[in-house]
């Protein structure tokens, strides 16, 4: 079966600003009724579910690291640009204190299956604040020493050496995620990201020399000066690479939400019609250099853990992106991270100089957060499951959750009707099967189901395309 399908006129009729449903409900409905108390009532509650299966519930934790040396233009991130290395010690430490503060909220026995230390730029750091951070977390939960475990880091391949690698290696690292964007040196220069590709193909080939394993490349499409053919030579570079993942996202230019955006000139950018051939050449492209296309923005090779998941029906989604352990509470770390407990979702603080005195006054650094409705519960599965594998059954949604789907969801039902029509998806008595031609649009089918975007007087979204 051909899993994607591109039509460039419906994708053009889609084409509109849209969640990315890293999470259900949204970061937009989060709000700051909900406290670090209220998080603690969760970690308890998860806890006794934990105690209750036969297995115990695993665990994942994701550390933000804030710090980069130099800006990239495109940038949405929350992150601290700064030449001094310094500046890191303050915020590990704590960090060393807010590992401290979350360990008492969960039983210790619990596995960590997850681990993913994000940015900014983790590398940012020495050799021996890695080693330590390692150290705290090891500390205060359980870790897996057999390297069963998943456990990614974000590199920037312009200050990674062997050596970095290797102790990354050595305290259980078994992923590495590098930012590529573009090899085009004048693309490179007009987001203020000289990257040479000796750096990158060096940073993957130390990396499966080292025994990582899995290697994911992230580019973006619709950078000023990029066209059809100039990206296409980047995808042949990577292609040659042979990372486990790529992933291509769609560059959001939004200067008013993110400053660094401004110093790009839009003049630059390519229009939208050459952006659409951008990702029409480029899926192609990865089509067929082997890779299979997972939702969105992702493609991973066929014996990927990944990929086995979609097709094992245990793919998931969360703040990273799409994932292979469902069953994980999400506990993030750091500023601005964003945690999944129980039916919860919670945020930390965004600056340092709100981080800094909570975490010294031993308090968690939650400033906002939602506890999910059952409605939220039931319309995250529904969203979960067509974001994830692009099809659901009625049935197994009403064993679930006690429904009969035809009747909740009938407004629902009708306005799938039109893309019906339009041919992205087939509607039939117990099943939605969004069709190939639908899966690139496939925000826009979540997006039917959510309850809040339905009812918002504003959007403040990405393009879907």
């Amino acid at each position: 079966m051909t899993l994607y399908q591109f039509d460039e006129k419906l994708i053009q009729a889609y084409d509109k600003s849209g969640p990315r449903y890293t999470s259900y409900p949204t970061a937009v409905q989060f709000n700051q009724e909900f406290q670090a108390q209220n998080y603690i009532e969760w970690a308890e509650w998860s806890n006794v579910q934990s105690r209750k299966e036969t297995t115990v519930q695993p665990l994942s934790l994701y550390f933000h690291i804030p710090f980069c040396n130099t800006v990239c233009f495109y940038c949405g991130c929350n992150k601290v640009v700064t030449k001094d290395r310094s500046k890191a010690a303050p915020y590990l430490q704590r960090l060393h204190k807010e590992i401290e503060l979350q360990s008492h909220w969960f039983d210790t026995g619990r596995p960590v299956e997850q681990l993913h230390w994000g940015g900014g730029t983790p590398t940012f750091i020495s050799h021996d604040e890695m080693i330590e951070l390692m150290q705290v977390t090891r500390k205060y939960f359980t870790l897996k020493e057999d390297d069963s475990g998943e456990y990614s880091i974000e590199i920037d391949p312009r200050e990674v050496s062997r050596e970095t690698l290797s102790i990354l290696r050595r305290e259980g690292f078994n992923r590495l995620s590098l930012g590529v964007q573009d090899f085009d040196p004048q693309v490179q220069k007009a987001v203020n990201r000289i990257q040479p590709e000796a750096m990158t193909f060096d940073a993957i080939a130390t990396g499966r020399d080292l025994g990582y394993k899995s290697v994911s490349v992230d580019l973006i499409y619709g950078l000023p000066f990029q066209n059809v053919d100039s990206f296409a030579h980047t995808i042949e570079k990577v292609l040659q690479a042979s990372p486990d993942r790529i992933s291509v996202f769609n560059y959001a230019h939004l200067p008013t939400m993110f400053k660094p955006q401004r110093r790009i000139n839009e003049a630059d950018l390519p229009l939208p019609a050459e952006k659409l051939k951008i990702l029409r050449n480029t899926m192609e492209q990865l089509s067929q250099g082997g890779y299979v296309f997972i939702g969105m923005d992702h493609f991973a090779k066929p014996d990927d853990e990944m990929a086995i998941a979609q097709e094992n029906g245990s793919l998931y989604r969360n703040f990273q992106g799409y994932a292979t352990h469902a069953e994980c509470d999400l506990i993030a770390m750091g500023i601005t991270s964003i945690s999944k407990v129980g039916n919860s979702y919670s945020q930390n603080v965004k600056t340092l100089e709100e981080y800094y005195p909570l975490i010294d006054s031993g308090k968690l650094p939650v400033y906002r957060g939602i506890s999910l409705s059952e409605d939220d519960i039931l319309r995250r599965e529904v969203i979960t499951q067509l974001i994830c594998h692009f099809k659901l059954e009625f049935s197994k949604i009403d064993a679930a959750f006690g429904i009969e789907f035809s009747d909740y969801f009938k407004t629902e039902l009708q306005e799938l009707s039109k893309m019906q029509d339009d041919g992205l998806l087939e509607l039939s008595a117990g099943a939605i099967n969004v069709l190939p031609v639908g899966r690139l649009l496939i925000r826009n089918v979540c997006m039917v189901f959510d309850v809040y975007l339905r009812n918002a007087r504003q959007q403040n979204f990405s393009k879907v395309i």
